[in-house]
């Protein structure tokens, strides 16, 4: 599968913060959206970085509280890897296990196209998985009937 139809499936909506807001309000949107990471970038053509549960704790490990007060620029990873709806589930789990990422932006024609995670990947392989046992079990069926 492609990751096209992931997000056919799961849609396109990226949480996004814009680069100068600061770390506690984006924090505010992670919690409100019960979700990992946020995209940086001000318009949905420039992809400026990606914030994630991870940058915040390590900002706060380094300065304190007062990270919180931080923008977001200052925090977030700013090597943003990427990916294109043509990619197949299998080459993100590769690209995803060796730079040690959770989150794909998925790019389209130079524009923000959506965003893949780890859940959306471990989902599909499952549901891929309980399809071919349902596949096994009916061949088998049929065989035997």
């Amino acid at each position: 599968m492609q990751v096209a139809a992931i997000l056919r499936t799961k849609g396109n909506t990226v949480a996004r913060s814009g680069s100068d807001i600061s770390v506690e309000n984006s924090l505010n949107i992670l919690k409100q959206q019960h979700i990992d990471a946020v995209v940086v970038a001000d318009d949905d053509r420039t992809l400026k970085g990606i914030l994630s549960e991870r940058d915040i704790v390590r900002g706060l490990a380094d300065h304190g509280a007062e990270a919180l007060d931080f923008p977001v620029m200052a925090l977030m990873t700013s090597e943003v890897i990427t990916c294109s709806e043509d990619r197949s589930v299998d080459e993100l789990m590769r690209d995803m296990t060796e730079h040690r990422i959770r989150h794909l932006p998925v790019m389209r024609d130079g524009r923000l196209a959506g965003i893949v995670s780890i859940g959306d990947l471990v989902k599909y392989r499952l549901d891929e998985l309980e399809l071919e046992g349902e596949r096994d079990a009916m061949r088998d069926y049929i065989a035997t009937g």
